[in-house]
C-alpha cells in the first residue's frame, strides 16, 4: 500500500559552512542574498534559454513571409533555474543561436531581450556555421572530451580540424563576453564546451572581472587525461578561471592531479584546492548539483490515477505489475546494455516474476549523427528485442522500450508509479534522474538502484541499493532485493533520500555557487583596489612560451612519455574499488592515480 509522504518540500539546508579549503558550504550569514550575483552577470552556455522558431501550419503570403514566430521557453533544469537569476540581475546570456528564426528577431548586435513578455535581460546569440557546429560541438566536444571524461578512451575520435574549430568557437564566445563585460562583471561559463575560453576571456576583460566555470561532467584520472589531444592547452585555458566547480570531491582532486602533473609551472595547494598560474589564482570547489525538487513533488502529486492508467495502457502494461523504470539519453556512458544483461539474468533466476514484473526503458535520442551513438542505439534495440523474444508471452512483454517524447507530466507519472528506479551509468558526473525520481516519489515506497559510478551516489548511495553496473550477477541480485524488500524498508530508505534531495536541491546548489562566486569576486576586487597581483598575461609564466609538445600533449614527468605514446603499461591495471571517496583532507600523490573508479571503459559498440 502506497502512503503519502508528508515531508515538507520547502525545507532548506540548515548546516552550511564555508571553509577556506573549498570543501564546505556557506553559513546563513554569508548567504543572505540567496541566488544573487555580486556584479553584473554574464552566463555562457552552448544551449540558449529561449529559441525562436517559425510557427507551423501557416503558408507565406505571396511575396512576403508572414509565418508566425513562436518561442520555446526553458522547462526545467539549470536553464530554468538560471533564468530568474538573469531576470533579477538584468544580465546577459551568451549562447549558440540554433533556432530557425533566431536571427530574425535580434538587433544588429545579435541581441534580443528575453523573456518575451518581460524583456528583463539580454540574450546574445552566436551564429555558428554548420562546419563549426560539426567540428566544435559534434567533433571535439563530443568525440573527444565526452568519451575522455567518461573514461571511454577507445571511442576518442581526433578528427582533423576539430580542435582548431573548438578553439575558434571558444574565441568567438570570449570576444562576445569582452563586448559585454565591465569591471564589475561576473562571467559564469557552463560545462566542457568552453575549456579554452576562460584564459581568452581573462586576457580581454578588466582585471576585476570575475570568471567562474562549472564542469558538469566527470573529470578523468590523470593517466586517462594523457589521451587528450591538446590537453595542456585545455588545462591552461581552465586555469584562466577564478573559480572552477565540480560536482564531487574526486573530480576536483583529479583535476588538481592533472594540473600538478601536466602544468609544471603551476603552483598547486592541494590542502586549500588553490592553483596559482600565470598571475591567476584558481579556486577549485566541489558542490553537488540538485534538481527543482519542489516542482517534481508538486507535479507528481497532481498526477491522477486515470493519467497513470492511460499511460500504462498506451504501452500495454498491466496495472497490477511491479514496474521497474529506466530514463536515459541513449548514450554509451549510461550503462543500458549492462542493465539489460542484468534484467535478463534476473528473469533467468526468477521465473516466478514472469508476467508479474515489467521494466520500462525510456530513451531519448542523442547525437545521432555520431556513428558511435548510432551503433549504440542499434545494440540496445536489438538486445531488447532478443530478451523479449526469449521471455515474453502473448500477454506480457518483460521490457517495454520507448523512444517517445514524454512530457514532464507523463514523466512524473512514471516516476510516481515505478516501484523500482534503475540508474546504472558506467560513469556520470552527477545524474539528476535519480534525484528527480526521489523528488517525485511522493508515496514514499519506491526503491532506487544507483550506480556507484555516479556523482549522485556520494549523497544518495547510503540509502539506495548500490550497484556496480559491470557486475551483472550482483546487479541482478540487487534487482531481486528491490522487488522483495519489505514495505517498512522501502519507506525508511525513501524518507531519507527525499530529505537529502530536498536539502540539496537546485536552489541550494545555485545559492552555494553564488556564495562562492561572491567570495571570489569580492576578494578579486579587494586585490585590485590594493594593488594585488595582476591577473592575466602581465605576470606569471608568459603564455605561448611552451613548446607544442609540452603545451598540447600532457606528459608524465616520471615516465617521460607524452600523451601520444604507448601507455599500455600504465593503463593495464585497474584501480581498487573501496566503494568510498578519497579522503579530502589528505594530500594525494598525483602520480599514483589512486581513485575509486576504473580509469577507462571499453565500449560495447
Amino acid at each position: 500500500m502506497r502512503f503519502t509522504d508528508e515531508r515538507s518540500s520547502s525545507t532548506r539546508p540548515t548546516n552550511r559552512q564555508l571553509r577556506a579549503d573549498g570543501y564546505g558550504r556557506v553559513t546563513a550569514d554569508t548567504q543572505a542574498d540567496g541566488s544573487t550575483c555580486p556584479g553584473s552577470l554574464i552566463v555562457v552556455s552552448n544551449r540558449q534559454p529561449y529559441r525562436h522558431e517559425y510557427g507551423g501550419g501557416q503558408e507565406a503570403a505571396a511575396g512576403t513571409d508572414s509565418r508566425s514566430i513562436e518561442v520555446d521557453e526553458p522547462t526545467g533544469g539549470l536553464t530554468a533555474g538560471l533564468d530568474p537569476v538573469l531576470q533579477e540581475s538584468e544580465g546577459t546570456w551568451i549562447a549558440w543561436g540554433d533556432g530557425e528564426a533566431d536571427f530574425d528577431v535580434v538587433d544588429e548586435d545579435n541581441c534580443v531581450a528575453v523573456p518575451p513578455a518581460e524583456e528583463s535581460y539580454t540574450l546574445r546569440r552566436l551564429d555558428l556555421s554548420d562546419e563549426a557546429v560539426d567540428s566544435y560541438y559534434y567533433g571535439f566536444s563530443n568525440r573527444v572530451l565526452w568519451p575522455l571524461c567518461h573514461g571511454f578512451t577507445d571511442l576518442i575520435e581526433n578528427r582533423t580540424n576539430d580542435f582548431d574549430w573548438y578553439r575558434t568557437v571558444n574565441e568567438r564566445f570570449a570576444d562576445a563576453v569582452s563586448e559585454h563585460a565591465t569591471d564589475d562583471s561576473v562571467v559564469w561559463l557552463q560545462d566542457y564546451h568552453f575549456a579554452l575560453a576562460p584564459e581568452m576571456i581573462r586576457e580581454s576583460v578588466p582585471q576585476s572581472t570575475t570568471i567562474a566555470q562549472f564542469w558538469h561532467i566527470p573529470w578523468p584520472l590523470a593517466r586517462t587525461f594523457q589521451h587528450c589531444p591538446s590537453g595542456g592547452s585545455l588545462l591552461e585555458g581552465l586555469l584562466g578561471n577564478d573559480l572552477l566547480g565540480f560536482h564531487v570531491d574526486r573530480y576536483a582532486e583529479r583535476f588538481l592531479d592533472c594540473v600538478q602533473r601536466y602544468v609544471p609551472a603551476a603552483s598547486v595547494d592541494r590542502s586549500r584546492r588553490v592553483v596559482r598560474y600565470n598571475g591567476t589564482t584558481t579556486r577549485v570547489v566541489a558542490t553537488p548539483m540538485g534538481v527543482d525538487a519542489e516542482s517534481y513533488d508538486r507535479d507528481a502529486r497532481s498526477v491522477s490515477d486515470a493519467a497513470v492508467s492511460e499511460l500504462l495502457e498506451r504501452y500495454d502494461i498491466s496495472t497490477e505489475n511491479v514496474i521497474g523504470l529506466g530514463v536515459d539519453r541513449l548514450d554509451y556512458s549510461k550503462g543500458i546494455p549492462e542493465r539489460l544483461a542484468a534484467l535478463e539474468r534476473f528473469l533467468e533466476r526468477n521465473p516466478s516474476w514472469h508476467g508479474e514484473f515489467t521494466f520500462v526503458q525510456s530513451c531519448s535520442l542523442s547525437r545521432t549523427n555520431i556513428r558511435t551513438y548510432e551503433q549504440h542505439g542499434d545494440l540496445v534495440r536489438s538486445e531488447v528485442t532478443r530478451i523479449n523474444q526469449r521471455f515474453g508471452t502473448n500477454d506480457w512483454t518483460p521490457i517495454v522500450y520507448t523512444e517517445d517524447y514524454l512530457s514532464n507530466d507523463e514523466l512524473c507519472a512514471l516516476y510516481r508509479r515505478a516501484d523500482v528506479m534503475v540508474v546504472s551509468p558506467l560513469c556520470d558526473g552527477m545524474n539528476l534522474v535519480a534525484q528527480e525520481y526521489v523528488a517525485a516519489s511522493v508515496d514514499g515506497d519506491g526503491t532506487l538502484l544507483l550506480s556507484d559510478r555516479t556523482g549522485a551516489h556520494e549523497t544518495l548511495g547510503s540509502h539506495a541499493l548500490t550497484i556496480d553496473p559491470a557486475d551483472i550477477e550482483g546487479f541482478a541480485s540487487q534487482l531481486e532485493a528491490a522487488v522483495t524488500m519489505p514495505s517498512h524498508g522501502r519507506q525508511r530508505r525513501m524518507r531519507t533520500l527525499r530529505n537529502r534531495v530536498f536539502d540539496g536541491d537546485l536552489e541550494w546548489w545555485m545559492d552555494t555557487q553564488f556564495d562562492w562566486i561572491r567570495r571570489v569576486h569580492n576578494q578579486g576586487r579587494s586585490d585590485s583596489r590594493h594593488g594585488g597581483a595582476t591577473r592575466g598575461t602581465g605576470s606569471g609564466v608568459a603564455r605561448g612560451t611552451d613548446s607544442s609538445t609540452a603545451r598540447d600533449r600532457p606528459s608524465d614527468p616520471n615516465s617521460g612519455q607524452t600523451g601520444d605514446s604507448n601507455v599500455s603499461t600504465e593503463d593495464s591495471g585497474s584501480d581498487s574499488d573501496s566503494g568510498s571517496s578519497s579522503n579530502p583532507d589528505s594530500d594525494s600523490n598525483p602520480d599514483s592515480d589512486s581513485d575509486t573508479d576504473p580509469p577507462e571503459y571499453t565500449s560495447t559498440v
